[in-house]
């Protein structure tokens, strides 16, 4: 059966969006410096997403749940080349399928030919010529962007895992706010060094801000897992964020509040702005009368473990519970939202994962040789 020339015409126009929905794509990934919104990514990151949560549901160690996710990024890597080799392919097979005069198993024939660059069938014409010369170029430049965008996302990568790895000797494995105050304050035995944390908030701050803009303009990176199962960015932010809300409430007078402020400031725009980049409906400033999931019970669980080390708290937790509320609740929701969308760690105080899974306490070793 021959099909109509008009017919044929149709599938052409639908060819043509088809290789420009590819190239919009990855354009909007690969090469433009800030979020844009795509379609073919967000159906590869989302199908995938799906078919990991699906593997993962009946696995109830975390460690080897962390172990499988570990490759959802790396799939997800490929799952987008072969999406966009695959779209653009359908597309310019349509776009030939006109002018091939052995119908349209030739025209996808020459289409794999030419964006694959095998070469092997070149059909007659001035204009199939060309559209198999764009489509030789289309094949090359989509591989050729994908393998120099791993750079980049390896190097964003370094510099997230870098003052994650700073931080587990200062908030315990998995970080936990109060408790990275706790080991503070005590030193390692040494005596309070609090008058560090100035320093780890401006540190903080520049760290958040590199991740939101990292991670919104190639969001991939939201998938990358550190190398230990029990550290995750997610959860490392929101302890220093927690840290500086019980500092400036419990201890007024000795917090650095300018460090603690930016620092909160900057970490709950990076929760906002990634939590929105994966499709979540969160406001950049939150309600300050939506009220927090945390319970007091916990609150004044953080308190004991503070007491536990003499740290120096200033003001009845009744009366700091509600001002550490009025912190908490900028950036509680999407830090939830984000920590369960990639599945971090189930740290304390770090939300509801989508599988049951009990809460991970960090790591305490022991208190070692006093100094002489």
């Amino acid at each position: 059966m021959v099909t109509p020339m008009a017919a044929r015409i149709a599938a052409a126009v639908i060819g043509g969006l088809l290789v420009l929905a590819s190239s919009w794509s990855v354009i909007g990934t690969l090469i433009v410096t800030r979020p844009i919104s795509s379609h073919l990514t967000q159906w590869v990151d989302r199908g995938t997403d799906h078919v990991y949560q699906l593997i993962v549901a009946p696995v109830r160690d975390y460690r080897r749940r962390d172990r499988i996710l570990a490759t959802q990024a790396a799939t997800v890597l490929l799952g987008q080349l072969v999406t966009w080799l695959t779209v653009a392919y359908v597309g310019f097979a349509l776009l030939l399928w006109p002018f091939a005069s052995r119908g349209v198993v030739s025209a996808f024939v020459d289409a794999g030919s030419s964006l694959f660059t095998l070469g092997f069938a070149v059909p007659s014409g001035a204009v199939p010529a060309v559209i198999v010369f764009l489509a030789a170029a289309s094949g090359l430049v989509i591989l050729t962007l994908q393998i120099a965008y791993l750079p980049t996302l390896y190097a964003a990568f370094n510099r997230r895992e870098t003052e994650m790895a700073l931080l587990n000797s200062r908030g315990g494995v998995p970080a936990w706010g109060p408790e990275l105050l706790a080991r503070t304050h005590y030193g390692l035995g040494s005596g309070s060094t609090l008058d560090t944390m100035p320093d780890l908030y401006a540190q903080w701050e520049r760290w958040a801000a590199d991740v939101a803009e990292s991670h919104t303009t190639y969001p991939v990176l939201v998938r990358f897992r550190s190398p230990q199962p029990l550290t995750s960015w997610v959860t490392s932010l929101l302890s220093v964020l927690d840290s500086a809300a019980l500092f400036l409430t419990l201890s007024p007078k000795a917090a650095p509040v300018v460090p603690a402020r930016l620092c909160l400031r900057s970490g709950f725009l990076c929760f906002n702005r990634v939590a929105q980049a994966l499709g979540f409906d969160i406001p950049l400033e939150a309600d300050p009368e939506a009220g927090i999931s945390l319970t007091h019970d916990e609150f004044l669980e953080a308190v004991d473990r503070l007491r536990e080390v003499d740290f120096p708290i200033e003001r009845d937790p009744a009366d700091a519970w509600p001002e550490f509320v009025g912190w908490r609740v900028n950036y509680e929701r999407a830090a939830y939202a984000v920590a369960a969308a990639v599945y971090a760690v189930p740290a304390k105080w770090s939300g509801p994962r989508r599988h049951k899974t009990e809460f991970i306490a960090p790591f305490r070793p022991g208190a070692g040789r006093a100094p002489t």
